[in-house]
């Protein structure tokens, strides 16, 4: 079991976001070019984030809960154009103090989280007064009948994506948050299964 999560798993994910990444890759670029300051990255995954980020940034820490996924991120490290830290830790108990961050990243990411509102609650936490969050989700589709399978097919597709709910209204979550939702689009991902589709992408200040 422990090979399969810290060595398949993140094989296969980088694989199938491989194939996606030529599609999405303009999202991460137009969604990053906003990071400023001391960045931290969410549920940074095996690192696709990383070649976006301007060199205008100061400091950027990389957080990650699985091992095996922090493993791969940390060999795209090198690669980096800004100064990076790449670290175990979930979103839901980030090892940080108050308000140590300008930006905070966040793209695929809350849609898998155990606890969406801990985690915005961590995230603000750990903002300097006026810090952004950048996010990139996707998200419950305002579309009655694609809704509807996305609720049917949840939880067999958790299983196949690693915990991923297709349903979760993340969007929602965030403006209910103690963050200020200052910017967002919508739009569909493209070349994506119809489940996870639907996307939204903005910032959200902390007041």
């Amino acid at each position: 079991m422990a090979f399969f999560r810290d060595r398949v798993r993140p094989a296969l994910y980088d694989v199938c976001g491989g194939r996606m990444e030529k599609h999405f890759a303009d999202h991460r670029r137009k969604a990053l070019a906003h990071a400023r300051g001391t960045v931290l990255e969410i549920g940074g995954g095996t690192g696709f984030n990383l070649p976006y980020y301007p060199t205008e940034v100061e400091k950027l820490v990389v957080t990650e809960p699985a091992p095996g996924m922090l493993e791969r991120a940390r060999r795209r490290v090198p690669e980096t154009k800004v100064p990076v830290t790449a670290l175990e830790a979930s979103a839901e108990q980030l090892p940080f103090e108050d308000a140590s961050f300008d930006t905070v990243v966040s793209t695929l990411v809350l849609c898998s989280v155990e606890d969406v509102d801990r985690s915005l609650a961590e995230i603000h936490r750990v903002l300097r007064p006026d810090g952004q969050l950048i996010f990139v989700e996707h998200v419950r589709s305002d579309d009655p009948r694609v809704a509807k399978w996305q609720d049917r097919l949840e939880r067999p597709w958790m299983v196949f994506a690693d915990g991923c709910h297709p349903n979760r209204a993340t969007l929602e979550h965030i403006e209910a948050s103690p963050l200020e939702v200052v910017e967002v689009e919508r739009g569909e991902l493209p070349h994506s299964p119809p489940l996870v589709r639907p996307f939204v992408a903005g910032r959200a200040l902390a007041r």
